[in-house]
């Protein structure tokens, strides 16, 4: 689970403080799949960051998988990042000078995990790269860049997956096989997965959506709860038409 309680940004700009994230509370269960949705600039990717511990709140706490990050140094942060929280971000991020195969031992290796060269062949069979390992990420397309970046944010198996706009330096198609990708991992694994997206789309599949404007929380959906009272709704009037036919006077 993830928990915000009283948690705001603000950063110094050239005309004084600027507040990107204004107080918000905010609960994510989980195993749920949540997309923070919301127009340039509302705080959607600060938000992000702050549930990531790669940025600290101005106030409140942040608590992830049980830990209060916001009493957590540096050091502590970066142990928790790689072992409880895997990041994808927009642009990738990967390693230019090593081989894709590579981008994902390191984290393992860091982390001290067993026969990581092992773990990494399978994450990347994982994410359908199987045969690319070799590569360097300048002789990637983009989707085979950001599936790398996605098997290096599972290299320690995290149980909290968030990712900043994955689709966001993609091709519509290719931007939809990564979410596909995305959720089957989900699905696979149980985690939580948080995605920041611009995308209605994506928003709607999630069992739950946060709308941002000006770095506050607009609307929180439960789209879980949604269909199964659509659903309901349905059954109750199938079963109410099926009555009025039932009572129909014949001939």
């Amino acid at each position: 689970m993830i928990e915000l309680r009283g948690v705001s940004r603000t950063v110094t700009s050239g005309t004084g403080p600027l507040t990107i994230l204004h107080p918000l509370d905010l609960v994510i269960p989980s195993g749920r799949v949540v997309a923070i949705t919301g127009a340039s600039g509302s705080g959607k990717s600060t938000l992000l960051g702050l549930m990531a511990g790669l940025d600290a709140p101005n106030t409140g706490t942040i608590v992830v998988d049980g830990v209060e990050i916001t009493a957590l140094s540096e050091d502590a942060l970066a142990r928790l990042r790689g072992t409880r929280i895997g990041v994808v971000f927009q642009f990738f991020h990967l390693l230019p000078s090593l081989t894709a195969f590579e981008n994902v031992l390191v984290p393992i290796e860091i982390a001290g995990g067993p026969d990581p060269a092992s773990r990494a062949k399978a994450l990347l069979a994982e994410v359908g790269l199987s045969g690319r390992g070799h590569h360097y990420p300048s002789q990637l397309s983009g989707g085979e860049q950001q599936r790398v970046a996605i098997a290096r944010a599972l290299a320690n198996d995290p149980p909290i997956l968030l990712a900043d706009e994955p689709t966001g330096n993609l091709d519509s198609i290719t931007g939809r096989h990564v979410i596909d990708l995305l959720l089957q991992i989900h699905r696979a694994r149980q985690s939580t997965l948080v995605l920041v997206t611009h995308d209605p789309e994506i928003a709607r599949i999630a069992d739950m959506s946060i709308h941002l404007r000006d770095g506050r929380v607009i609307s929180t959906t439960d789209n879980q709860a949604t269909e199964k009272q659509a659903a309901e709704k349905q059954a109750a009037e199938n079963t109410d038409n099926t009555v009025v036919k039932a009572k129909a006077p014949v001939g």
